[in-house]
């Protein structure tokens, strides 16, 4: 291998670290880990067109932008993914800051739905995909009656969708059980520093 890290080279690029799940498996909770622990790792910042919610900062918890940088941002090539959320605002991944990061050689980490990661692997399919899954079903349930903000008929409605969401594990290249929250950052936080080689189409499960 050539010393890609050395003066000459400068630091070897980086691979991204994709992560995804079902509702209320706790994709938010796992990537807020890896931000406290572990500084080092760079965490894609999400644009979106709706306004900051009291104590939001810009770049920080959101790139605020408007409608019309959000369509020339989509029209340029430059978003990774982008949806429309609740059939208004819209919100999605920038490259830009993630290539740079990348390119830098600094560890990079994108937490997202399902929808969101299907898109990254059609831009950037040489990314690692991490699948989070809950210990069981029943624990999922659990996670997202226990939250209480949702109503029923909204808990029902995501439940449903969380089986289908569940469905897509085999699409992703490594499965990470999240019965513990510090155990599931500590095994993210490995394959982000040390993403195995995989075989599309053999998904692997960290114990």
């Amino acid at each position: 291998m050539a010393d890609a890290a050395s003066p000459a080279h400068g630091p070897a690029p980086r691979r991204l670290v994709v992560l995804a799940g079902p509702t209320a498996v706790g994709k938010g909770t796992v990537a807020a880990c890896v931000r406290a622990e572990h500084p080092e790792i760079w965490i894609s910042v999400s644009a979106t067109t709706r306004a900051p919610r009291p104590g939001e900062v810009d770049g920080v918890h959101y790139h605020f932008v408007s409608h019309d940088d959000f369509d020339r941002l989509v029209t340029e090539g430059q978003m990774l993914e982008w949806a429309v959320v609740h059939g208004a605002n819209r919100y999605g991944t920038p490259r830009g800051p993630v290539d740079e990061h990348l390119a830098a050689g600094t560890p990079a980490l994108l937490e997202i739905d399902l929808q969101g990661a299907r898109q990254v692997r059609e831009a950037m399919p040489e990314a690692l995909f991490v699948f989070l899954k809950p210990p069981s079903w029943d624990e999922l349930v659990n996670r997202l009656v226990g939250r209480g903000t949702e109503g029923e008929a909204e808990r029902e409605r995501r439940l449903e969708t969380a089986k289908v969401e569940l469905a897509a594990e085999e699409e992703f290249d490594v499965t990470i059980v999240n019965a513990d929250v510090r155990q599931a950052c500590a095994e993210l936080v490995a394959l982000i520093e040390n993403p195995p080689d995989i075989v599309r189409g053999t998904p692997t499960t960290v114990l």
